[in-house]
């Protein structure tokens, strides 16, 4: 591996000298998310494949941490962790066999279990990073006790590469759940609303929510998923109600959500994701998959995006673009405008990371 990491760093040295951008690219699996744009001739063909920089550099699963390098298919980690019953709590999407786990944190994104478990960022212990000068840059460790520098590790989650490219990344796992179960409920998006924020209040060991149907006054079906004991799971559901799903069905429904394989994600259709306070009530916008509780709400099809920005801002939440669909991105970008104070320390953070402003430029924040 350090042949390879030397080829990566020559790459960052040249596309520097030649004042060159650098496209950060892992398994591509995410390449639509993000003010994304493709290579063209004139950016002389810098892509730095991180795939080649692959392989779990430790693992101990007595201590609940593993090191992996940015390249490692997010598959292969997967297998071992179910190996030792452990898995990654967020629950992250794939969207492709050839996810990476470098991809996977650059892009910060958290399945259905993040409601209960936390983000991705939550799990990120340490980071070894290459900046535009080829340095290797660590930030945190490889233990939960250890915080020098955490801070700036759970900054890289999420940054689509804009500060330098991630070559290791640390982070907690957890054990596998003991059992779960997953119950079946009719109700409208009023119902489930509040079924979420009733559930909210007690001490239920639930580890995923979702809400699909029509329109808000249509009924649907909520889907609920328990994680845990069996004891647990056995007074929940007395106290939820509803119909089990069969095992394998509830695999696959939480996959179609995770892997945004389900109808509601329709290809080629502008898809909204609406990051909200669980307790926003219903919006009236037409069709909607809630997820986490409520605080994860999907819109498809065509919208001003200045409108729906402004509606949801009123509501204390924030809006993506989180597939073009073929359509137009907002000409300030497919991410919600950032707070001013936010937008300073990401303009500072870049320049301290990035002064020559090599790593993905403008796929998080168009002038960056």
């Amino acid at each position: 591996m350090d042949f390879v990491l030397s080829e990566l760093c020559d790459q960052v040295m040249t596309a520097r000298a030649g004042h060159k951008p650098l496209f950060v690219m892992g398994g591509g699996s995410k390449a639509f998310y993000g003010n994304y744009r493709p290579v063209r001739p004139q950016d002389g063909h810098c892509l730095l494949d991180m795939t080649p920089y692959r392989g779990i550099v430790s693992y101990h699963p007595s201590e609940l941490v593993v090191t992996v390098r940015a390249g490692t298919p997010l598959a292969e980690l997967e297998a071992a962790l179910a190996d030792n019953d452990q898995m990654l709590a967020f629950e992250p999407p794939h969207f492709a066999a050839s996810a990476t786990v470098g991809g996977c944190v650059a892009a910060g994104l958290s399945g259905p279990r993040r409601m209960s478990a936390g983000a991705l960022r939550d799990f990120v212990l340490g980071t070894r990073l290459l900046d535009s000068e080829g340095r290797i840059l660590s930030f945190g460790g490889e233990v939960m006790k250890n915080v020098a520098g955490y801070d700036v590790s759970r900054l890289l989650a999420g940054s689509h590469g804009i500060f330098g490219a991630l070559l290791e990344i640390s982070m907690k796992v957890v054990p596998r759940p003991i059992e779960e179960l997953t119950l079946v409920l009719p109700a409208t998006q009023a119902q489930a609303l509040a079924s979420f924020a009733l559930w909210r209040g007690k001490p239920l060991p639930i580890s995923a929510t979702s809400w699909t149907g029509g329109d808000e006054h249509a009924e649907g079906a909520m889907h609920v998923r328990l994680s845990g004991a069996p004891p647990a799971i056995a007074s929940a559901r007395q106290v939820i109600g509803g119909d089990a799903l069969d095992p394998d069905a509830a695999a696959l429904w939480w996959r179609a959500l995770r892997e945004q394989t389900h109808a509601f994600f329709t290809p080629g259709q502008p898809l909204w994701r609406l990051a909200l306070p669980p307790t926003a009530a219903v919006l009236g916008m037409g069709p909607t998959l809630i997820e986490w509780g409520g605080g994860q709400r999907w819109l498809s099809g065509a919208r001003d995006a200045t409108e729906l920005r402004d509606a949801v801002a009123r509501l204390g939440g924030h809006v993506t673009l989180f597939r073009a669909g073929g359509g137009k991105p907002p000409a300030d970008g497919v991410f919600h405008p950032l707070a001013p104070g936010i937008a300073s320390i990401t303009r500072r953070l870049k320049q301290e990371l990035d002064p020559a402003g090599l790593f993905n430029p403008g796929r998080l924040v168009l002038e960056l």
